[in-house]
């Protein structure tokens, strides 16, 4: 097998920490003796053993690691946070070879491993399948580059355009997705840190915004409501589920209702997007879903603030009703088939 091949299989085993790093990215690892994989291993969760860590420990003769090749798709550490620097427990074992996905831009990292790699004499080879590397982690690269979350726009429209009927149906929702579409929505929810509604959204549907056909961690609730003015009754305010409102700075109430519901203000008189951006990079949500409504998502659009548009196009017709948001300079990226709906994962290519 090639490098390129090996650090596929790292990434493959990084994907299985999706949704449970946070603050930290998603990593895999292998390392080979004589073409044959003797050791893998993932970042599972913060605090815990990093990839390498894990790699090593897994294999049996640790007397082949000194002439093995260690492959991991994110530059290993070289600082001391709640685990001791990964690029240390390489030198070591004495392994002569690494090879990394890319760099790792958290500023502690930062080119540092690779260095005190070379310096202790390892052959170090960088940027094997980078692209894809860097994808993996794309929440994890815009939180430190960018300081601010990665951001997906999400909503459902119907074949004709629409995403929400003239008339609202007092009786029961009026999907326009069917079952497997929906679940699906909740795997996303399941790996991403926080998704946002405005209150428009809590009044008019009354969301849990909790991810409750999937197995995993609901994100954390983000409600922008400067007057806060949704009624206590409703799901978001059950403290359930990690949440956070967005008020005006004007408010003087309390900013605590509950152990999990908290109030954070901003100027409504001013740019409300970036000063919702900062709110949450300072509280290390790394990816946020916007869900809606049509007014917050074109919001979004129309401040250039977001990196992916997941829409799903049901077999559902309103002929009548809200039209869909419209994106300016997208990209499609892929189309999923989710029977009888598809998704389609358009990225800002500006």
């Amino acid at each position: 097998m090639t490098d390129q091949q090996y650090i596929h299989r790292c990434i493959q085993l990084a994907q299985n920490g999706l949704g449970t790093t946070y603050p930290n990215p998603v990593v895999g690892s292998v390392i080979v003796y004589n073409d044959r994989v003797i050791g893998e291993g993932w970042h599972v969760r913060a605090g815990e053993a990093h990839a390498e860590v894990r790699a090593i420990a897994s294999v049996k003769d640790k007397q082949l690691l000194s002439q093995s090749t260690l492959y991991v798709s994110l530059e290993p550490c070289s600082h001391y946070g709640k685990t001791p620097p990964c690029a240390d427990l390489i030198i070591a074992h004495r392994i002569p070879r690494v090879v990394i996905g890319c760099t790792d831009p958290f500023a502690k990292v930062a080119g540092r491993g690779i260095e005190k790699l070379r310096e202790a004499g390892c052959e170090v080879v960088v940027g094997v399948c980078q692209e894809e590397c860097e994808a993996l982690n794309k929440r994890f690269f815009t939180f430190h580059q960018k300081k601010r979350p990665y951001i997906f726009l999400k909503w459902a429209e119907t074949r004709d355009g629409l995403i929400a009927p003239l008339h609202k149906q007092e009786i029961a929702p009026q999907w326009i997705t069917g079952a497997y579409a929906r679940q699906y929505v909740h795997l996303l929810r399941s790996t991403e840190a926080a998704i946002l509604v405005g209150a428009g959204t809590v009044w008019a549907d009354n969301p849990s915004l909790s991810t409750r056909s999937w197995y995993g961690k609901s994100p954390l609730r983000v409600i922008i409501d400067p007057r806060l003015s949704t009624r206590k009754d409703f799901n978001v305010w059950n403290d359930e589920v990690p949440t956070l409102f967005i008020a005006d700075r004007d408010y003087k109430g309390v900013r605590h209702f509950g152990q999990r519901t908290e109030v954070a203000c901003i100027d409504f008189g001013g740019e409300v997007l970036p000063q919702l951006c900062k709110v949450l990079y300072e509280r290390e949500v790394q990816s946020l879903i916007v869900e809606g409504g049509a007014h917050t998502l074109q919001q979004f659009i129309k401040a250039d603030l977001w990196d992916e548009a997941l829409v799903f196009r049901g077999d559902t017709v309103f002929t009548n009703g809200l039209k869909a948001p419209q994106l300016s300079h997208a990209c499609l990226h892929s189309v999923e088939s989710f029977p009888p709906d598809f998704l389609m994962t358009m990225i800002n290519d500006k």
